[in-house]
């Protein structure tokens, strides 16, 4: 061989050699390297992947009553590689179409795109789901028939379900098509809720057919917690049947509620109006979906007056005696602040908060300083979220401290409840501190979270916030409240049996841009009960109601139902109230006859059996007597003595006319019945103004003209000069 010869067989081993070398490296890089890839690539090509979505975890009341829960549904898809094999698309989609209802283009359009996998549809009516589950083509000469649709494919997928519709909607909030929270609890426990999807693999060949018998694997998803919440059903259908209420007959544009047990700060019941169907919840408009009771804040007015008395009675600045003049107005350096009242005259602190007079908080609010006013507004959490488990809380709105520290007009608005704007969760909860001791709670809507097969996971405590008044601050803020119930504007909150105490509220609106709006106003009651061992806190919010408009005239009779349902479904027993074991000791006594006694004997006679007299005309001896002799009255009754009323004789008999002012409908057709009267009503409400005025005699039955008002209440005014 020659030397030519030998260098061209070496260069033939050298590249062979070479090319081995390049092989085996490939082979290794594709083996060790690569592998992983190409064999995921390689499955990827083989099988198709149906995500099989996880039952959500069920919401339930406080006592296990199911609010939202997973119910499971046929959801259909298509493998467009086997429905082109088929070569019948159009009688595939026809059929598709006529049973689900969607025009035949759109369906052929889905089925023959170029994808490995496309959804027709989801969450598919279980009688449409049996009817396309049962369709088959009929066989041709090129095609086999089989049962079902060539291609057409369902997989069961669970659906969000609210058993209770419109019931709490706000704070369930609602999951969207994937089985995602997008709104309330749903949301903001998603993870919780939402549990681990599983997967079915399906072995196809290289022209996208499934192959018979091949291997088929399935990951079963892991189903999701539940959660419990610490509001109760039936104290829920409470609350929103009075929102109803005030829906038919106010009309206002919004109106809400919320009830708090003080002392956990666990909500019972939240609602508000409009509402929606969170089962159909794209049906309805985006605002109804939102919830007003955490997420908007608005000027309070006079109920958040009980922050700034709070304050005042803790920093020892006011003394329950304390005396203030009221007359119609403050004068706050340049700026004149109204009451709501033409003028309270002298009054007590106490009469002051009955009377929910402006000039006494704004006097009372000026004693505290702006220092001492923040520390408690900051207190009892305004300004700053209060940390519910629910999504959208808004901070509200406080005036800036250094603006409250440059003029006295600022301190002395929000003394009486205008300038900064809350939630009604936040006053709510600040209301829920002073009956609690005046320990702030954190406000609580979860109870416990557990799996599926109900075993506990976790429980959440009542947690506390911060100590914000003395307990003996707090007990003198609720005989106070208590007395506003009895004796001031919150008469309409009385619960036979129970001792109520609250606050009502009349706050005219702000309107964009600034300034307050003359015929829109937000009326408002906030209450607790029994006053001696609260159990409830509740605020009632009714936004711009036609017509009457007072929070004692709208949102307290609302508030006395709630409550007074509520504790009775609570078994928290009546309460016998003092002023009635009284009475039941009190003796009664039988009427004598007064007719013909000297007048000053008459009062003698009453005197003596611990009755009071009401004297009617100028005469001096007591013509007739109501109620007339041989009534049975209890000690301490009043009986009218008329004086003026003539002897019959020739002239027809004439009576005096009595003082009808401040009476209601009820009472002034008693007294007029008795003197044989008519009487002639215009409006509603009390008597302000008769025709003739009281003491004029007129005949036996002519005609009195009453008119009627509604009590005005603690409005809040515009800041005059």
């Amino acid at each position: 061989m020659t030397i030519e010869m030998r260098k061209r067989v070496g260069h033939i081993f050298l590249c062979v050699l070479v090319a081995m070398v390049a092989l085996a490296v490939r082979l290794v890089w594709v083996q060790f390297v690569m592998g992983e890839e190409l064999r995921e690539k390689a499955i990827a090509a083989r099988f198709r992947n149906v995500e099989v979505k996880a039952k959500r975890g069920a919401i339930y009341d406080a006592k296990g009553r199911p609010l939202a829960i997973s119910v499971s549904t046929d959801s259909f898809y298509a493998i467009p590689a086997q429905v082109k094999s088929s070569k019948r698309a159009d009688e595939i989609a026809e059929c598709i179409a006529q049973v689900l209802e969607m025009p035949k283009e759109d369906v052929l359009k889905q089925i023959t795109k170029n994808q490995a996998f496309v959804w027709i549809k989801r969450h598919v009516p279980e009688d449409k789901a049996r009817e396309l589950k049962a369709l088959s083509l009929p066989a041709t000469d090129e095609f086999k028939a089989t049962k079902g649709l060539p291609g057409i494919k369902s997989v069961e997928e669970p659906e969000r379900f609210y058993p209770k519709g419109t019931l709490m909607a706000q704070v369930l909030g609602f999951a969207g098509i994937d089985n995602q929270g997008l709104n309330g609890i749903e949301l903001t426990y998603d993870k919780t809720l939402s549990g681990i999807s599983g997967t079915i693999m399906v072995e196809f060949d290289n022209r996208g057919q499934e192959i018979p018998n091949a291997l088929q694997k399935y990951i079963p998803p892991q189903d999701g917690n539940s959660i419990y919440l610490t509001i109760d059903e039936t104290i829920q259908y409470i609350v929103e049947r009075e929102l109803d209420e005030i829906i038919k007959l106010r009309n206002p544009k919004r109106a809400g509620a919320i009830v708090m047990e003080p002392q956990t700060g666990r909500i019972l019941a939240m609602a508000m109006r409009p509402t929606y169907d969170p089962n159909e919840y794209n049906q309805y408009p985006q605002e109804t979906w939102r919830n007003m009771m955490i997420s908007d804040a608005y000027e309070p007015g006079s109920t958040f007056k009980t922050v700034t008395m709070c304050g005042a009675l803790d920093e020892g600045v006011v003394k329950l005696q304390d005396r203030f003049y009221c007359g119609g107005f403050v004068q706050v350096g340049k700026q004149r602040i109204k009451c709501w009242k033409a003028s309270h005259g002298s009054q007590t602190f106490v009469e002051g908060v009955q009377n929910s007079c402006n000039p006494v908080f704004v006097m009372v609010g000026l004693r505290e300083g702006v220092n001492t006013f923040y520390r408690y507004l900051e207190g009892f959490g305004f300004g700053k979220k209060t940390g519910i488990e629910l999504p959208g809380e808004a901070t509200g709105i406080l005036v800036n401290k250094k603006l409250a520290q440059e003029s006295d007009i600022y301190l002395a608005t929000m003394a009486m409840g205008q300038a900064n704007a809350v939630t009604p969760l936040q006053l709510v909860t600040a209301c829920s501190a002073m009956a609690n001791g005046g320990k702030l709670m954190k406000p609580q809507i979860v109870k416990e979270i557990r799996d599926r097969d109900g075993n506990l996971v976790k429980t959440i405590e009542p947690e506390v916030v911060r100590q914000v008044i003395s307990p003996e601050t707090a007990e003198q803020v609720m005989k106070i409240l208590e007395s506003v119930v009895n004796d001031g504007t919150g008469r309409n909150a009385y619960i036979e049996g129970y001792r109520v105490g609250g606050k009502t509220g009349t706050a005219q609106k702000i309107v964009p841009g600034g300034g307050y709006s003359s015929n829109e106003f937000i009326a408002s009651f906030l209450g607790v009960a029994p006053v001696n061992d609260p159990r409830l806190v509740c605020l009632v919010v009714v936004d711009s109601p036609e017509g009457v408009y007072y929070g004692g005239q709208v949102a307290a009779p609302a508030f006395k139902n709630i409550v007074r349902d509520t504790l009775r479904y609570l078994q928290v027993p009546a309460q016998i109230e003092e002023e009635k074991i009284l009475g039941k000791k009190e003796k009664t006594v039988e009427l004598p006859s007064l007719q013909g006694q000297d007048v000053k004997k008459a009062l003698e006679i009453l005197n003596k059996h611990q009755l009071t007299a009401n004297l009617i005309g100028d005469g001096t001896t007591v013509k007739a007597q109501l109620p007339v002799a041989g009534t049975k009255v209890t000690e301490g009754s009043k009986v009218v003595l008329y004086t003026s009323i003539p002897a019959k004789g020739a002239e027809p008999e004439k009576v005096v006319v009595p003082d009808f002012t401040g009476k209601n409908i009820t009472e002034v057709k008693e007294l007029a019945g008795m003197l044989n009267l008519n009487f002639e009503i215009q409006g509603s409400g009390e008597v302000v103004r008769q025709e003739p005025e009281p003491g004029q005699q007129l005949p036996v039955g002519s005609t009195v003209k009453i008119y009627m008002e509604v009590p005005v209440e603690d409005t809040m005014q515009h800041i005059g000069p």
